[in-house]
């Protein structure tokens, strides 16, 4: 076998493989938690309500035309408004049915939505800097920690990215998605993993459409480092971890 055959089989369809296996779904064990708890007593910072009103272009068709992966930021603060309209444009809950699944503003296999939202801000209106989860049930971020040095840490976090180094420490605010596997291998066992990397694409593709709408820029980063990123997030890095992450900041 060549050295690129087992990574390209992955990229394959597996159906044929699903069919045969009897999911932890499909053996009636408990679905596992849609999101990740919280303490009751955490400080939450409550969102804007979303509306056009904070677009600056609505046209779908501009922002698809003109989307490119921006590395270079002004100084401008992104809005309270603009980033409520940013976590809802990526993991906004739309409706709920009856068994309890949640439409999202992103497709997601079987709607598993196994990403959790973190946020590293640094220049957002009312906003102290620090880190962040995105609660969508309650459209609420939950504020985390202060952190020092907090550039710095970005720096470290996106080690040598290739076009434009240290590019990510001068955005408004670094997404980061984490996954929690189990969510989709409870309905999906073995085939899951592929489903989690096709979702968690939908998911960053919505975050450029979402920016260039505001007049702000998007860059996917997938050069970082991982222990870092997990430990300082305080995830498990084996039940949670840090899948991608993305820059964003006024053009």
């Amino acid at each position: 076998m060549g050295k690129y055959d087992n990574y390209r089989n992955f990229l394959k369809s597996n159906f044929t493989e699903f069919k045969t296996i009897k999911t932890d779904a499909k053996k009636g064990i408990s679905q596992p938690p849609k999101v990740k708890p919280y303490e009751i007593n955490s400080k939450l910072v409550d969102l804007p309500m979303v509306n056009e009103s904070t677009l600056t272009n609505g046209n779908i068709y501009t922002c698809i035309k003109e989307r490119r992966s921006t590395r270079f930021y002004s100084d401008k603060p992104i809005s309270l408004e603009e980033l409520s309209y940013l976590l809802w444009a990526t993991q906004g809950i739309t409706s709920t049915n009856k068994a309890g699944l949640t439409f999202r503003t992103v497709p997601c296999s079987g709607a598993t939505h196994s990403f959790e939202s973190y946020l590293l801000i640094r220049n957002v209106e009312k906003i102290q800097k620090g880190v962040y989860r995105y609660l969508p049930f309650e459209h609420k971020l939950l504020f985390m920690f202060e952190l020092d040095e907090l550039e710095n840490k970005i720096d470290a976090i996106t080690l040598d990215q290739p076009f434009a180094p240290n590019f990510a420490n001068k955005a408004a605010v670094l997404f980061i998605w984490s996954t929690t596997p189990y969510r989709s291998e409870w309905k999906f066992d073995v085939t899951a993993h592929k489903k989690i990397l096709i979702d968690i694409g939908h998911v960053c593709q919505n975050l450029y459409l979402a920016s260039e709408s505001i007049d702000a820029g998007a860059c996917a980063i997938g050069i970082y480092d991982q222990k870092l990123i997990d430990h300082l997030l305080g995830l498990n890095e084996e039940e949670e971890f840090v899948i991608y992450l993305a820059a964003v900041g006024k053009k």
